[in-house]
């Protein structure tokens, strides 16, 4: 199939918010006190969660009784003259179904409604639209394993907020383009750490436009043309940057960097044979994570996130903590998958268990208990940044990047066709 010719404009998300000045920003804040009555009350950082009992046969993962702030963040505001605060119009949210497959057992999470099927139907079909008529991304015979991703229900269910099919798509070819570069670089389908720095170095040049000579040019152009997943990558940024504004998509490209890091790190350990220390892999998990996901969330809901609001420590504390959880939920349910797979595969179990001597069995449950730690932090400061900073925007993305970390434990949770759970319980 040829390669395609760069695709054409589409329509832009409505314009986003403008950005708020360092008046603006500072007048918010002397005003916290009328929005945090409106949002239904001072808000306050929440307590220690008190210790509950847990059913015999599974990890000690007490889950608390949400801060009545934190409710607020997660949830959306509520109370008289609230309703501008809500990307959407709130209503009583539908009981969640009762979805295929099951959860891990202990495994602290927020179960959510099953994606709305009308949109699941339309952005999976213009995303095979798109890797198969736009980038040519895999041949025939990936079909069945394209379709059992599911990426359009996943998608779907990760950005409730957004105001249209369009602006999933932007969510849902970059999350493919990702996938393509990790199954084709480093992973299932022809992936080996051997060169593999070379191969992410000029994938990146996909995402982050190489400026040089007009000699020399043309040769890189062709470059990207020429391989599946640079194709892939260089379509769907083109796409995300014509929706975007300047910062949100230098943003992308930073946590972009940041994943290739993270590859390059697991290879590392890969052509050594060696298996790091827990706390090396938690390290490299916090940059080869979901992060560019949740990132993007404020594009893919029709709005901007200013950047200086992105940069605050207490809000990159956030998205850390967001990525970091959603990745040991991957490992927690693609366990069984990559252990049936050829070679070693690094999973925070697998580590666990080489590094400090315990069973599968012990191993996969104290990997529960992180990941369990790791969702009370991530909640805890959310809502201690929300009382910080009770600006809009920022209420909305970090409801946004909830959602996202709901939306990703339901599709691992679903997604039969990928992953089933050992049998520890």
């Amino acid at each position: 199939m040829p390669a395609p010719e760069p695709p054409s404009a589409q329509p832009s998300p409505p314009e986003a918010a403008p950005r708020p000045t360092a008046h603006a920003l500072a007048d918010a804040v002397v005003r916290a006190r009328d929005v945090r009555a409106a949002l239904g009350g001072p808000p306050r950082a929440p307590s220690p969660p008190p210790a509950t009992a847990t059913a015999p046969g599974t990890p000690h993962a007490p889950r608390p009784a949400p801060d009545a702030w934190t409710r607020t963040v997660l949830g959306g505001p509520t109370g008289l003259g609230t309703a501008s605060l809500r990307p959407f119009p709130r209503e009583a949210p539908p009981a969640p179904a009762e979805p295929e497959g099951r959860a891990v057992p202990g495994l602290y999470h927020h179960p959510i409604p099953e994606p709305d099927p009308v949109r699941v139907a339309e952005v999976s079909r213009r995303i095979k639209a798109w890797a198969l008529d736009e980038v040519a991304l895999y041949p025939e015979d990936w079909e069945e394993e394209f379709d059992g991703f599911s990426v359009g229900r996943y998608m779907v269910g990760c950005h409730p907020d957004a105001p249209s099919v369009d602006h999933l798509m932007l969510a849902t070819r970059l999350m493919v383009a990702e996938n393509a570069v990790d199954d084709c670089y480093c992973e299932d389908h022809g992936g080996s750490p051997v060169g593999l720095g070379e191969r992410l170095l000029l994938a990146h040049t996909a995402l982050d436009d190489l400026h040089t000579t007009a000699e020399y040019r043309p040769q890189w152009a062709a470059s990207l043309r020429a391989d599946a997943p640079r194709r892939a990558y260089r379509s769907a940024m083109e796409y995300f940057v014509r929706a975007a504004g300047p910062s949100p998509a230098d943003r992308l490209r930073h946590d972009m960097a940041r994943l290739h890091l993270g590859y390059l790190a697991e290879a590392a350990w890969a052509q050594q044979d060696h298996v790091p220390e827990v706390w090396e892999y938690l390290a490299m998990r916090q940059f080869n994570n979901f992060r560019p996901c949740p990132t993007i969330t404020d594009t893919v809901g029709g709005y901007e996130l200013p950047a200086d609001l992105h940069a605050r420590p207490a809000m990159q504390r956030v998205i850390a903590l967001a990525g970091n959880a959603t990745t040991v939920v991957n490992d927690l349910y693609s366990y069984t998958k990559e252990l049936d797979a050829p070679g070693r595969h690094l999973n925070l179990p697998v580590v666990i268990a080489e590094r400090e001597g315990l069973g599968e069995r012990d191993a996969y449950l104290k990997a529960v208990e992180i990941h369990n730690e790791l969702m009370h932090d991530f909640e805890r400061a959310a809502a201690e940044l929300a009382a910080e900073c009770p600006v809009p925007s920022v209420l909305r993305f970090l409801r946004g990047v909830a959602a996202w970390v709901d939306g990703n434990h339901h599709w691992h949770r679903t997604n039969t066709y990928r992953y089933s759970l050992p049998d520890f319980w």
